[in-house]
C-alpha cells in the first residue's frame, strides 16, 4: 500500500451543456497570458511601447500552436497512419501532443512575421519573452497531467504519481511524474534567465539562446526518464538528439553572438524615446529642455551685471 504519491484527476473535461471545457487548452490559454504578460512588462522595461508584445502574439502563437502539433504527428505518425489508426486524430488537438521544438521553430517565424510589421529587431523580441516561454511551459506541462500522459517509468518514491486510466495502452501504476519534474526545470530556467539578464546584461537574442540551452539540459534527463513509444537513433529517443543539436545552437550562438555584438540593443522599438515607453521622460530628454533655459537665465545674469558697471561709471 503506497502512503504517499500524487493523484491523477478524475477527470480532464467538464462539459458546460454541450461545450466541453479542457483542462489541457486551459493549462496552454493560461501559460500564453503569463507569457504575454511578463513579455509585455520586459518589453516596456527594454524601451517598448505596451501592447506590442501581444500584438506580436497574435502571430507567434497560432503558428506556435500548428508547429508544435506538426512536429508530434511528424515524428509519431505511427500513432495516426498506421493500419487501424483513424488519420482525422492528428487534428485532435485536446487529446494531447504538441511538441516544444516544433511550437518554438514555428512560433519564431509567426514572432518574426509581427516583429517586421512592427518593425522592432526579433532578438531583442525573443530576449523579452523568453522568461514568459519558460514560464508557460511550466503551466502547459500540467495540461498532461489532466491527460494522464508523458509520464516516467515505474517507482515507488513519495512523490509518484497514480495512473489510473487503461486507455491507449496505459497500465495503472505508480510512475515518476515526468511533468512535474519538467514544469518545475521550467521555473528555474524562467529565474535563472530572469537573474542573468540583469546580472550581464543580455543582448541580441543571448537571454532567449540562454533559455532554450537551459531548457535542452532538463529535457534530455527527463527525456531520458520516459517510457511513451519513441522512436530510437543509436539507442537515444529522438527528442535527446534534438535536444543535443538545438543546445550546442543554442552554446554557439552565445558565444558568437558575445564577440561581435557585445552588450544590448540601445533601441528595441522605433519612435519611442530613451526612458519614455512607460510614460517618463528620459534624462537626457530633461537636460536637453533645461539646458537652454540655464544658459538663457546666465545670459540674463550677465548683462543685468554689465548694465549696472556702467551706470556706476557713468
Amino acid at each position: 500500500m503506497e502512503l504517499a504519491y500524487i493523484p491523477s484527476p478524475a477527470r480532464g473535461v467538464l462539459h458546460l451543456g454541450p461545450i466541453p471545457l479542457r483542462a489541457y487548452a486551459f493549462c496552454i490559454i493560461i501559460g500564453v497570458f503569463v507569457a504575454v504578460w511578463l513579455g509585455n512588462k520586459r518589453w516596456i522595461a527594454r524601451g517598448g511601447r505596451p501592447g506590442t508584445v501581444a500584438d506580436i502574439a497574435v502571430w507567434a502563437v497560432p503558428f506556435g500552436l500548428v508547429g508544435g502539433r506538426l512536429y508530434h504527428v511528424i515524428t509519431d505518425y505511427e500513432l495516426y497512419f498506421s493500419p487501424g489508426r483513424d488519420w482525422a486524430d492528428a487534428f485532435k488537438v485536446w487529446q494531447g501532443g504538441l511538441g516544444i521544438w516544433g511550437a518554438i521553430a514555428l512560433g519564431a517565424l509567426g514572432a518574426w512575421i509581427g516583429a517586421r510589421r512592427r518593425g522592432v529587431p526579433m532578438p531583442a523580441y525573443a530576449d523579452a519573452v523568453a522568461p514568459g516561454i519558460a514560464f508557460a511551459q511550466a503551466i502547459g506541462r500540467w495540461g498532461n497531467w489532466f491527460n494522464q500522459e508523458l509520464y516516467g517509468r515505474e517507482t515507488h518514491v513519495p512523490w509518484a504519481l497514480h495512473i489510473t486510466s487503461s486507455e491507449g495502452g496505459r497500465v495503472p501504476g505508480y510512475y515518476h511524474p515526468t511533468f512535474l519534474y519538467e514544469s518545475l526545470w521550467c521555473i528555474g530556467v524562467a529565474l535563472l534567465v530572469i537573474w542573468a539578464d540583469r546580472r550581464f546584461t543580455l543582448g541580441h537574442g543571448r537571454a532567449f539562446a540562454l533559455y532554450v540551452a537551459a531548457y535542452c539540459v532538463g529535457r534530455g534527463w527527463i527525456e531520458y526518464m520516459r517510457v511513451d513509444d519513441a522512436h530510437h537513433i543509436l539507442g537515444l529517443r529522438l527528442n535527446d538528439w534534438t535536444a543535443l543539436i538545438v543546445f550546442l545552437l543554442a552554446v554557439t550562438y552565445i558565444v558568437v553572438s558575445s564577440k561581435k555584438r557585445p552588450g544590448r540593443e540601445a533601441v528595441v522599438e522605433p519612435g519611442v524615446p530613451d526612458g519614455s515607453a512607460d510614460g517618463t521622460e528620459g534624462a537626457d530628454e530633461v537636460e536637453d529642455k533645461t539646458e537652454p533655459e540655464a544658459v538663457d537665465a546666465a545670459e540674463a545674469a550677465e548683462a543685468k551685471d554689465e548694465a549696472g558697471s556702467a551706470s556706476k561709471k557713468s
